[in-house]
């Protein structure tokens, strides 16, 4: 048997700590009304939102910059528990159908703690190469996941 590749020149994570239980944040990640409220840097708005939380399921978005500029984004879910753990990825479209040009794979685990009072959220992408993660890293990875963190910190703190 081969031992597990490292895949550490390929990832970027983000982990952050909520007050809230995990369901309340899994609902924010998987509930498209919540879901456009936090999950893009401001000024920029979801106008789309289309997720279907279970394997194979549909996560469609569309995303519009400041200037109007439309950018679409398609992909399906993998692996679906409610309250734990979401994984997504672009490599396929609706149906199991391959994208274009896959990037990545996303993982967003819920860890519940202080009784199940707060969340902590880790998120784990997995590039499909190393210059993948380096263009996600010079498109603003962190500044950009990390706003997008506290808006939905902010959104929580209203639930």
């Amino acid at each position: 048997m081969n031992p597990e590749p490292d895949l550490s020149n390929r990832t970027l994570t983000l982990t952050r700590t909520f007050d809230a239980p995990p369901e309340k944040v899994y609902r924010a990640w998987t509930e498209p009304a919540l879901y456009k409220q936090w999950n893009v840097p401001h000024p920029w708005v979801i106008t789309e939102a289309e997720l279907d939380p279970r394997p194979g399921g549909t996560n469609r978005i569309n995303m519009r910059s400041p200037e109007g500029v439309d950018y679409p984004d398609a992909g399906i879910y993998l692996e679906v528990i409610p309250g734990k753990r979401l994984v997504f990825t672009d490599a396929y479209t609706s149906a199991w159908l391959p994208s274009e040009k896959p990037f990545m794979t996303v993982s967003v685990d819920f860890e519940p703690l202080e009784g199940g009072a707060k969340t902590r959220q880790s998120i784990r992408v997995l590039h499909w190469s190393v210059a993948d993660r380096e263009e996600h890293e010079r498109m603003g990875f962190h500044k950009g996941w990390g706003q997008c963190a506290d808006q939905l910190a902010e959104l929580l703190a209203s639930l």
